[in-house]
């Protein structure tokens, strides 16, 4: 035959025979059974000793960790917990577990059940409740590669506690933090490290209902007790609370009642049951604000952001209320004061009507004229320039702007009501410029 004809006819043997290739692939997966019997079966390991420390000496365990968010459903506040859907993953090296890979062929082994290997006693120092998913499958695997290295990847869902401080609430950032430690290993049996390159990964499409996901922090959290030392991993999650949603629920309503309080200045003062009725009506309206606010929060001992706003705005509405009772007890005493006018009224035409010359008239009738002396004394004059300084200093002085304004109003009950209009509006924005200032630049100090 000629040279080279062989080779095509054992291709051709192949091709025609897809059966064999099959049976080569099925033979191959035996291997792997193989190896994992030969790994893991009786006698051969003992899943309750830890792998060997580094280089196979007797030094703690490093097992390396990494998690990925999926999800945060919720931050509560009112309870200070968060939930969070994670992938969680551990990878240590334990030697026992080496076997051969055929060529590279065998890239790793994968289990499912993780009570056949040695598994690090890790837990969550923080978790509230947690469980595991198992739809469709346990969402769980371990693979073992041939170096001896064990991957464990888990999804979890976890209720972690997450303690707030609401004093700048809602102009608040919160730091929720994740804590995983070693429950029975200390840190000379076993020692949890981050990945090296990326040890936290977040999803990309992470949408949180009213917070904002800024920055997260790695570190340890190493615990002392009377047993000993224990290895700890942390993760500080930052979240900034979305202020657009207070805003239009909470602010801004509150304003709004605040300048309807006001209208009662504009209405006459002797409409008393629409004053009446309007200061009420925004008074309840706030208070209920005040209350819907508060029940969403927890009973902390300190003050919260929210509290002086809601607080000051009550004032506003309460001291809108209590002038129209101020203008009310004014426009009586004007009142009064008018009645008391028109009853001495008659009594001063008619003294005004006596002609004065009749003062100089005696009882019997005669007429009685003063003389008066050609030659001024001294004192007399002195007397006189005294008399016309003082009536200088008597003269009224110049009424200032103000008061020649506020005297276009007759009443004082008039005077209180235009005096409302603007002493609020101008103490309510003064509160504002405050308020503003002060929550926003301690918000910057503490992100510092």
């Amino acid at each position: 035959m000629w040279p080279g004809v062989l080779p095509l006819l054992v291709l051709l043997a192949v091709l025609l025979h897809p059966s064999r290739c099959t049976q080569i692939k099925v033979n191959f997966r035996e291997k792997e059974k193989q190896v994992l019997d030969n790994i893991l079966g009786p006698g051969r390991y003992d899943a309750r000793i830890r792998p060997s420390g580094e280089n196979g000496t007797d030094g703690p365990t490093n097992v390396k960790v990494n998690i990925f968010l999926r999800s945060i459903s919720k931050i509560d506040d009112y309870n200070m917990e968060y939930s969070v859907q994670l992938t969680f993953r551990e990878q240590w090296l334990d030697e026992r577990l080496r076997f051969n890979d055929f060529g590279g062929r065998l890239k790793y082994l994968t289990l499912t059940e993780a009570n056949r290997v040695w598994m690090p006693d890790l837990f969550f120092s923080n978790e509230k409740e947690g469980h595991f998913h198992n739809i469709i499958m346990p969402n769980v695997y371990i693979r073992i590669f041939p170096n001896g290295s064990v991957l464990y990847s888990i999804r979890i869902s976890l209720t972690l506690s997450c303690p707030m401080n609401l004093k700048l609430y809602p102009l608040d950032r919160q730091i929720c933090s994740l804590r995983m430690a070693s429950y029975g290993w200390t840190t000379d049996d076993l020692v949890f490290l981050w990945k090296e390159g990326d040890p936290v990964q977040v999803v990309k499409n992470l949408h949180l209902p009213r917070f904002t996901l800024e920055k997260f922090l790695t570190d340890y959290c190493n615990s002392k007790t009377n047993t000993g030392e224990y290895s700890c991993l942390k993760v500080d999650l930052m979240f900034k609370r979305e202020f657009s949603y207070y805003l239009i629920q909470i602010y801004i309503p509150c304003c709004m009642l605040v300048i309807v309080s006001w209208v009662s200045f504009w209405l006459d003062q002797s409409a008393v049951p629409a004053r009446v009725s309007l200061g009420v009506t925004t008074l309840l309206t706030m208070a209920t604000q005040t209350s819907g606010i508060n029940a969403s929060l927890p009973p902390v001992s300190y003050t919260k952001a929210i509290d002086v706003w809601t607080g000051v705005c009550l004032t506003f509405v309460f001291g809108a209320l209590l002038e129209f009772a101020l203008v009310n007890y004014a426009s009586r005493s004007d009142m009064h004061s008018d009645n008391i006018k028109k009853q001495f009224a008659p009594e001063m035409e008619h003294s005004s009507s006596i002609d004065p010359s009749s003062e100089l008239l005696e009882p019997d009738g005669s007429a009685n004229f003063a003389m008066k002396p050609l030659v001024r004394h001294p004192e007399d004059s002195m007397s006189m320039d005294k008399l016309q300084q003082c009536e200088i200093h008597m003269q009224p002085r110049k009424k200032n702007c103000c008061r020649s304004w506020l005297s276009k109003f007759p009443t004082r009950s008039k005077r209180i009501d235009v005096i409302s209009r603007i002493f609020f509006p101008i103490v309510f924005a003064l509160f504002n410029l405050v308020y503003w200032s002060t929550y926003l630049f301690r918000e910057e100090e503490g992100n510092e």
